[in-house]
This record gives C-alpha cells, sequence and structure tokens, in this order.
C-alpha cells in the first residue's frame, strides 16, 4: 500500500507499546517466511492489515533481539495465522505495487522499482502459492485499473472502486462470514479512501508528468491545483468512505485492538486526508526505523 495509513501520535503508552508489538510481531513473520529482504516492505499500512485480520485477543508476546534491537531486543507478537496471512498478502501488493511503478516511469526513472520488484521475485512467488485466490483478484484488478488508465477514465468513482475492490480481496481468506462480511467492508471503503487520497497527494506530480490521475480529470484541475470548490468536494467524499468503513467497524468486536483501530479511523485518517488536501502531507509510511524510534 502507499504509506497513509498511520495511527495517531496521541494514542496511549499502552496501546503505543501494543502497536509496536504487531509491528515487530509483523516484521519476524515476513522475515520467517520471506527471508531478511521481505522486512523492507513493512510499513503502518501493512500493520493495519494485520492488526484487522487478527483475533480478539492479543496472543503470545515474546521478547527478543534482532538486526534493528540487537543489545536490549525488543518484544513482538509470536507469529499467527493473521499474521501469516498478512504476511502474504503484504508481499503481493508490495510486489505488484513495485511492477505498477515500473509501468508508471520511464527506463531510467523506473529503475528503483524495477529493482524492487526483482528483489520481491522469489517472496512474491511463494506468497502467490500460498495465497493464489488474493494474487488472482489482485492482479485482475490492477489489470482492469490498467485499462482505465489507458483509456483516461475520467471517472473518478470506476477507478477508486476498481482499487477498492482489490482490497477487499484480503478478506477473502477469513473463514467466519460475519466477520468477513464486516472486513470486506472495511478493506473496500479503505482501498477506495487510499486510492483517492494517493491521486490526490500526486496532482502536482501528475500534471508535471503526463500521468494519468482521476482526480484531476474529474475536478477539471489544472497543474495539480485546487479550487476551494473542488477541495470541498473531495473532502466530503474522503470523509464518506471513512464514515463507512467506521460503521462496518462498529457491528465487530475487535478485542483489544480496539483502541488502535478506533483512534485511526476516527482521528488518524481525517488528519492524513486534510495534510494531503493542505498540501502538509509528508510521506514515509512508517519505514521501520521510523517505527522502531516511535516505539523504543
Amino acid at each position: 500500500m502507499f504509506g497513509y495509513v498511520r495511527p495517531p501520535q496521541d494514542l496511549s503508552e499502552e496501546e503505543r507499546k501494543r502497536f509496536g508489538r504487531a509491528y515487530c510481531g509483523l516484521c519476524h513473520v515476513l522475515g520467517e517466511r520471506y527471508g531478511t529482504a521481505a522486512r523492507f516492505i513493512l510499513n503502518y499500512d501493512f500493520t493495519f492489515l494485520a492488526i484487522l485480520l487478527s483475533e480478539k485477543g492479543e496472543g503470545t508476546v515474546r521478547h527478543g533481539r534482532c538486526a534493528a534491537h540487537p543489545v536490549h531486543g525488543q518484544d513482538r507478537l509470536e507469529s499467527t495465522e493473521a499474521l501469516a496471512l498478512a504476511a502474504d498478502e503484504s508481499v503481493i501488493l508490495a510486489y505488484w505495487q513495485a511492477r505498477d511503478g515500473v509501468e508508471d516511469h520511464d527506463w531510467f526513472h523506473g529503475l528503483k522499482y524495477r529493482g524492487a520488484s526483482a528483489v520481491l521475485e522469489r517472496a512474491y512467488r511463494k506468497a502467490a502459492a500460498a495465497r493464489p485466490e488474493f494474487n488472482a483478484s489482485t492482479r485482475r484488478q490492477l489489470a482492469a485499473l490498467a485499462e482505465l488508465e489507458k483509456e483516461s477514465c475520467p471517472s473518478m468513482d470506476r477507478a477508486a472502486d476498481t482499487f477498492a475492490v482489490l482490497l477487499q480481496g484480503a478478506a477473502q481468506a477469513v473463514d467466519e462470514p460475519v466477520r468477513r462480511r464486516v472486513l470486506e467492508q472495511i478493506f473496500y471503503h479503505l482501498g477506495r479512501w487510499v486510492y483517492l487520497v494517493d491521486a490526490a497527494d500526486d496532482l502536482k506530480k501528475d500534471a508535471a508528468s503526463g500521468n494519468y490521475n482521476p482526480v484531476a480529470l474529474r475536478y477539471g484541475l489544472a497543474d495539480g491545483l485546487w479550487t476551494e470548490e473542488a477541495r470541498k468536494s473531495f473532502a466530503v467524499t474522503l470523509d464518506h468512505s471513512i464514515h463507512m468503513m467506521a460503521t462496518a467497524f462498529e457491528l465487530w468486536d475487535f478485542g483489544v485492538w480496539t483502541p488502535v483501530l478506533e483512534t485511526t479511523l476516527y482521528a488518524g485518517l481525517f488528519r492524513v486526508g486534510k495534510a494531503v488536501l493542505d498540501g502538509t502531507f509528508r510521506g514515509g509510511g512508517g519505514n521501520k526505523r521510523e517505527a522502531q524510534e516511535k516505539n523504543t
């Protein structure tokens, strides 16, 4: 994913530590299943995915050393089915995001994306074999999105819906029917929100490069600059997606993860959306070093 799903900084100390244990747990599972290189795809977005997929209890907590914490070690969650699923889906999403970067850039500017996809190639093949349905649905939706981009489809909703359906597929491996439907709704509207906020964040860059941007086409924006009317209308669209996520969220008991999820849905996403629209958002997505500094 893109680095827009971030836990608010006003979480309690207890909840920051809980989030940190999930973050380090996912990192450890990525390393166990796919090797050290796969750990570098870790970000806050994928941790949020893992938390949503997790059971109500936190699970077993281990304390151990790793390359990032070689002296004092760090608490982390022991591997679970949810963490394994999140790790597999994260690898698939990261790989196809890298491949999308290759398609969107010329040879020189696409070098880093080629490098990333090459490094992830082996891990991707293993993840795709473990989660063939999710890989197939991801490829199908990305192909549909590529067609919309090729024809410069002016419908912001069609493009956002295509990515929303892609992320909705992250819940298909959940067995319990009601929980699966709740997660499908959360992932669908999260995918829609992520796609739209990413397009808004890229307005100026896409205007300069000539890349497809459905938000610019929808509102007729020139040179990547908002009109006040368009900005207000788009903010309503972003907020609607968050409201729909929250509506689905209230239908299920997420146990110990409820405070982290509540603050992310009811505060964190609104803050990121506002920062993107104000032009004050700074990307990064919660890389390993940043998270380690905040959780130590």
